[in-house]
């Protein structure tokens, strides 16, 4: 039987950014499933603050060399990838100068939001989903970690839906606490209008708040998962009221195959 292909699309991954509850899952779990006889892929952004030549980042020049237009504006797509040797698994890394050079990675030295964190989140979504198919690579699952990757569940249905690679693709999305304090830009939902995607579909961010940011990637999912123990109280009652299939959050002890197992159901 042919092995079930997941890929794993997260906003941060340990070592790459310190330790946290998303960064720590997004390591392991891909290692986990991989171990438990699953083909997978893995993707974060190239912040400015990850070490390429510590981590042995180099570019793979075969994948990179597109542009992706945001807003108007051609945006040079560079793809990176590095290997956990000791997990036998590569992570790629989506970069571009515009986007992702600066040394942190979601707000400034201050903590203030980058005020283009709504394009980053386009490009990051976008970039991922052409690299796979560049990569001729046909996931059976589509697991998303954390607000940036919200944007992957409508393109993948909306966008990309007659694709071959994405055809039966399901997607997962998991929900942290990983909430921003500011509107994102409020254009946000205008620069998401590509072909197959209208104005109804992204109408819940036409106030782009970090709760209607987690309802559009909770909508266009197959499938949701409580990534930590407290998450947003509204983002929590739009999930129940979804209808959609749910894993409570897990312990670290059993969330690999508590996810492992929620796949087949999901499938």
């Amino acid at each position: 039987m042919e092995k079930k292909k997941i890929l794993y699309i997260s906003q941060e991954i340990f070592p790459y950014l310190p330790e946290s509850e998303m960064s720590e899952i997004s390591r392991y779990l891909p290692q986990g499933v991989q171990e438990r006889g699953r083909e997978i892929r893995t993707f974060m952004p190239r912040y400015g603050c990850v070490n390429e030549r510590r981590n042995q980042l180099h570019e793979v020049i075969r994948l990179s060399g597109m542009n992706l237009v945001i807003n108007d504006t051609d945006h040079p797509l560079i793809i990176k990838v590095a290997s956990i040797q000791t997990a036998r698994m590569q992570v790629y890394f989506i970069d571009n100068e515009d986007y992702f050079q600066r040394k942190c990675v979601l707000t400034d030295e201050q903590g203030n939001e980058f005020p283009d964190n709504d394009e980053r989140a386009v490009f990051f979504a976008r970039g991922v989903l052409e690299t796979v198919i560049k990569l001729r690579w046909a996931p059976d699952i589509i697991h998303c970690h954390g607000w940036l990757t919200s944007l992957v569940p409508l393109y993948i249905k909306k966008y990309y839906y007659n694709n071959p690679l994405f055809r039966n693709s399901k997607v997962v999305y998991s929900v942290y606490n990983d909430t921003f304090k500011n509107k994102l830009n409020p254009k946000f939902s205008e620069k998401l209008l590509l072909e197959g995607v209208d104005k109804d579909d992204v109408k819940v961010i036409n106030d782009p708040t970090f709760v209607n940011v987690s309802k559009l990637g909770i909508n266009f999912s197959d499938a949701v998962i409580k990534g930590t123990n407290k998450i947003n109280v509204d983002v929590e009652k739009h999930i129940h009221s979804s209808d959609k299939p749910f894993l409570e959050y897990q312990s670290l002890e059993t969330y690999i195959d508590a996810y492992n197992d929620f796949y087949d159901k999901v499938l």
